[in-house]
């Protein structure tokens, strides 16, 4: 008994030893082959696409979604009622300030204006009988002729036939107003919507659709919202002087006009801690459109001549931000940089770069500091090595690629 136990306890030694023996092999032959894969890494060169580090202009924007809106939005209504006997515009019509639009019966109108005209040619001759007989009614009435009531009460009579020519005026001034009422002209310089009433119908001034809507679309105004945090940076520019801004189509893909900035509203929405602005906009070729969605672009300011890298040149680790700095050798450097602003597809330095200097734009993934590197432009050709101890130019190496505005 006392044998077979000895004998398990050098069984198990041994089947100890085995595995333990088994497992070192494996592990220093995972090590070998990793090391023979850097090896082959370090010595096999890794395709990368390069840009320069260059100095340029570069445009601040605040991006915001907008609508637009029509400059003058106005609802034509008849001011008399009246059967409507003609429409002259045809719908989505470009008409002009005092176009004529339709046309009311005039006859009733033309009747009033009858009658208050031949009121007033009544009232008016017998005005100037009293007048005749007033002056008469003095001369008795100095010469004790007449008594003197009677000469004051032709003057009440002038006085009272005056005030009845008056009102005949106003009577004619009121039927000539109406007269030209029954003529339906536009207000304003716009584009003519949906005939909403036929000819034929009876209109009212009181009628609430009215006749036709005129939108004003050139010049023509676009609202859009930025978030309150950037309500200082456009306050501060603003007190500068007018900022541009930039309306584009929905996707970004086609700038569709440029104009200025005319009013930061008085208060912030507090439901979605944003602020509206209002831009105008000359619209000849009619690319904006009521109630279309548009993207604003408002231009804060431009920095002039500072250093910049395509957006995706910097990259983020456990030490802060870096960039890959191609050396002349075609190895890359991994250095530390300090990035100021992304603007669209650009990055403004800070520090850590120098103009003309090669990076990496894309392909970083596969970098280690040292790598060697295969470097070509994002136009496709292959970037020229620099010289030993030659001092990068800034017309050397790919050019970032230039970033569409509005994207």
């Amino acid at each position: 008994m006392r044998d077979r136990r000895i004998v398990l306890i050098v069984a198990a030694v041994v089947l100890i030893a085995a595995v333990a023996f088994f497992v070192r092999k494996r592990t220093a032959e995972k090590k070998a082959g990793a090391a023979r894969e850097q090896q082959a890494a370090a010595g096999r060169a890794v395709p990368v696409v390069a840009g320069t580090v260059q100095k340029k202009d570069v445009p601040i924007y605040l991006d915001g979604l907008g609508s637009v809106t029509a400059f003058y939005t106005v609802t034509v209504h008849a001011q008399v009622d009246g059967r409507l006997d003609q429409v002259t515009f045809r719908e989505g019509q470009v008409v002009h300030r005092g176009d004529l639009l339709a046309r009311i019966d005039p006859r009733p109108f033309q009747n009033q204006l009858h009658q208050a005209e031949g009121a007033k040619a009544r009232d008016q001759a017998q005005l100037e009988g009293a007048r005749v007989n007033l002056e008469r009614y003095k001369q008795l009435a100095q010469q004790k002729l007449i008594a003197q009531q009677q000469a004051d009460d032709q003057a009440a009579l002038v006085g009272q036939l005056v005030g009845a020519v008056q009102l005949d005026q106003a009577q004619i001034d009121s039927a000539r107003l109406n007269l030209d009422y029954a003529l339906i002209r536009s207000p304003i310089e716009g584009v003519t919507g949906v005939r909403v009433v036929d000819p034929g119908n009876i209109v009212h001034a009181s009628d609430q659709s009215g006749l036709v809507i005129l939108t004003q679309l050139d010049p023509i105004a676009v609202l859009f919202s930025l978030p309150q945090d950037d309500l200082p940076r456009v306050m501060t520019e603003l007190s500068r002087g007018p900022l541009p801004v930039e309306a584009w189509s929905r996707d970004g893909a086609q700038k569709l006009a440029t104009g200025r900035l005319t009013l930061v509203d008085n208060q912030i929405n507090a439901a979605t801690a944003t602020l509206r602005l209002k831009a105008v906009f000359q619209n000849p070729q009619r690319l904006l459109w009521p109630n279309q969605f548009v993207k604003a672009r408002l231009l804060l300011t431009t920095r002039k001549d500072v250093l910049t890298v395509a957006a995706t040149v910097p990259q983020r680790g456990p030490e802060g931000t870096f960039a890959y700095v191609i050396q002349p050798d075609q190895t890359v450097q991994q250095r530390p940089i300090e990035i100021e602003s992304t603007e669209g597809e650009v990055a403004v330095v800070a520090r850590g770069l120098n103009e003309g200097e090669q990076v990496v734009v894309d392909g970083q993934s596969q970098l280690r500091p040292g790598s060697k590197v295969q470097a070509r432009p994002a136009g496709g050709q292959q970037a020229k090595p620099q010289r030993e101890g030659a001092t990068p130019a800034a017309d050397d190496g790919p050019k970032a690629d230039t970033p569409k505005r509005g994207r």
